[in-house]
């Protein structure tokens, strides 16, 4: 098996691929949507809101966290979620950064011929 050759990407590649990764899937996405309604929120209140067993939703949780889109605190047994707005902003700026230096790029619109 090939390793995964992140050391020859920058950081800011590879900050980005940690953020499109985080919202990759539906769930996570759903997730953030929740969050943004509710102050704080208790991991079984997001798992009540989803279709996913409780260890699937805390797995989507434990991505979130990682990546730096919420935050969690423990509350006695329980974990209660929140956003990070924090990196909510800088995550917004950097795929704005990021699409607006593609757009602008040489290639950014392919002329083809039609058939």
């Amino acid at each position: 098996m090939s390793a995964a050759k992140t050391e020859k990407f920058t950081t800011e590649e590879t900050e980005l691929a940690d953020i499109a990764k985080a919202l990759a899937h539906p769930a996570r996405v759903k997730i953030l949507k929740i969050l943004s309604n509710k102050n704080i929120c208790m991991c079984g209140d997001i798992v009540n809101l989803l279709p996913l067993a409780q260890a699937t939703v805390s797995q989507h949780l434990k991505e979130l966290k990682r990546v730096g889109f919420i935050q969690g605190e423990i509350e006695g047994p329980k974990t209660c979620y929140c956003l990070n707005n924090t990196f909510l902003a800088k995550a917004e700026d950097s795929l704005i950064k990021y699409f607006n230096k593609i757009k602008k790029g040489k290639n950014s619109s392919c002329k083809t011929k039609k058939r």
